[in-house]
């Protein structure tokens, strides 16, 4: 998407805004983001279009003064309900799309161990000192071990000495990183909105 750059309209308008304010901006978040960079894009040349026809009803000597400003403003008034429908629409389909990967990453992970060994290793960390605990489920996070990542986080949090919410912050973190792609798209569109 070219859209040709000009002073008469602020710069924070321009599709390639987008680019620049959304760091996960690439080939992976492209199609994501591209309702977004059109509806700046609308925008951008929306407002062209009124400058324009502005420059133009000044050359139109039977028009007066007056009637010059009325016209351009009628044509303002039609492009700035259309934009404004546009942002609307992308915004809402942002703040869905945002949801919907919000429940996706918080979905609850079912355990890969054997019925036995989770609970093995749910015992094991309702023993260790609360940092410890968390410090042995972020390495397994990070490293792959879904056998003890997924015996805690498939379970009822207490059963591995967790509270709630540093459950639902760990499986967060797990599915952050098991589904890379998906946290990108997550970020990309948490920007753009």
């Amino acid at each position: 998407m070219s859209t040709e750059v000009t002073n008469k309209i602020t710069p924070t308008l321009h599709p390639d805004t987008v680019k620049s304010i959304v760091d996960e901006y690439d080939e992976d978040t492209e199609a994501v983001l591209a309702p977004t960079m059109t509806a700046f894009s609308e925008a951008y040349e929306g407002l062209r279009q009124v400058h324009d026809a502005r420059e133009k009803a000044k050359t139109n000597p039977s028009w007066t003064e007056a009637e010059q400003v009325m016209r351009t403003q009628d044509l303002a008034d039609k492009v700035m309900a259309k934009v404004t429908r546009t942002f609307d629409n992308v915004r809402g389909n942002l703040v869905r799309g945002i949801a919907s990967l919000e429940e996706q990453l918080s979905q609850p992970v079912e355990s890969k161990a054997s019925g036995s060994i989770a609970a093995e290793v749910r015992a094991h960390l309702k023993g260790l000192p609360s940092g410890e605990r968390m410090s042995v489920l972020r390495e397994a996070i990070n490293s792959g071990d879904h056998t003890v990542a997924t015996a805690a986080l498939g379970a009822p949090a207490m059963l591995s000495g967790l509270d709630a919410n540093m459950a639902k912050v760990l499986l967060r973190e797990y599915h952050t990183k098991h589904q890379p792609q998906m946290a990108k798209r997550l970020a990309a569109l948490t920007a753009a909105r």
